[in-house]
């Protein structure tokens, strides 16, 4: 009993954290440039995960093909998916970015069908259908209102197709090594292969005062530190029940984006919100009775 409340406690408390996400990077951008934030955020958090990976006795070192792995899953999850992720939330409102995420899992389900020649589902198909409804439904009036473009949505969607490719890639690997490595790992190469990006979009605008600090010291620390590894450790309990929590981080997302950024929700932002939270029902449903 005991163990079942600390599972839900700890999968309630990293839906708030991972939720936050957006709405870090927007208040982050009020003082650096979106890679160097990000640059701060993924170079901080591979040193704290690379320590903790390296500070237990039964510390492992990826072997022979495994750096190469490791280095191209870093390149599709970071540099690729969150750089992406990095520049479109500049484009748009923190709430669509928390509501993309949310649909992730959707677009990796649909596409790991597809790359593996498996038969897509009649509820993978609906769910993915419903996800882009919710989706549009919400950011249809925040289109009218400049709180979000074009080229924002485009880049949020080749973001969330760059984090779907590293996930079926992380799928189609035998790793030997344990998920912390791997997350250490892979944090390391995909802030290395960002930073000359960091450096060619570099200008002298940047002011590293302490909202910077803390901004990326939360995303870094709290997110892809804390928040990966606690993720980590729900799916070696439950992978059915863990993403489930998912649900909540696109709702925790517009809650800390109308109070905190004071972003508009309207009865659009509802109902997209509820459509995609159905289509999350639908494709975890998918999960929990395979048969």
């Amino acid at each position: 009993m005991r163990s079942s409340a600390q599972f839900y406690i700890l999968g309630f408390f990293f839906a708030m954290v991972w939720a936050s996400a957006s709405v870090s990077a927007k208040l982050g951008y009020h003082s650096v440039q979106p890679l160097v934030l990000y640059q701060a955020r993924f170079t901080l958090a591979a040193f704290c995960l690379l320590l903790l990976a390296y500070l237990r006795k039964s510390a492992e070192w990826p072997k022979g093909k495994e750096w190469g792995q490791l280095a191209l899953f870093g390149f599709l999850n970071v540099t690729v998916a969150l750089g992406f992720f990095a520049f479109a939330i500049k484009e748009v409102a923190a709430g669509i970015g928390a509501l993309q995420v949310g649909v992730n899992p959707l677009v990796i389900s649909v596409l790991s069908a597809v790359i593996a020649k498996r038969r897509i589902s009649r509820n993978e198909v609906i769910a993915l259908f419903l996800g882009i409804l919710g989706v549009a439904i919400a950011v249809y009036p925040l289109l009218q209102n400049a709180y979000a473009t074009v080229f924002g949505l485009v880049l949020l969607w080749l973001s969330t197709l760059g984090y779907s490719s590293a996930s079926v890639y992380f799928g189609t690997v035998d790793w030997k090594l344990k998920k912390l490595t791997i997350n250490a790992w892979q944090g390391f190469f995909g802030a290395l292969f960002l930073l000359p990006l960091t450096f060619f979009f570099y200008e002298d605008v940047n002011i590293y005062d302490s909202n910077f600090f803390y901004t990326a010291s939360w995303l870094g620390l709290a997110l892809s530190a804390g928040a990966v590894y606690l993720w980590l450790w729900l799916l070696t309990i439950d992978t059915v029940r863990a993403s489930f929590f998912l649900f909540l981080c696109p709702a925790f997302g517009f809650i800390y984006a109308y109070f905190i950024l004071d972003e508009p929700f309207t009865w659009y932002t509802l109902s997209g919100l509820c459509v995609v939270m159905a289509a999350l029902y639908i494709g975890q449903k998918k999960k929990a009775n395979p048969n």
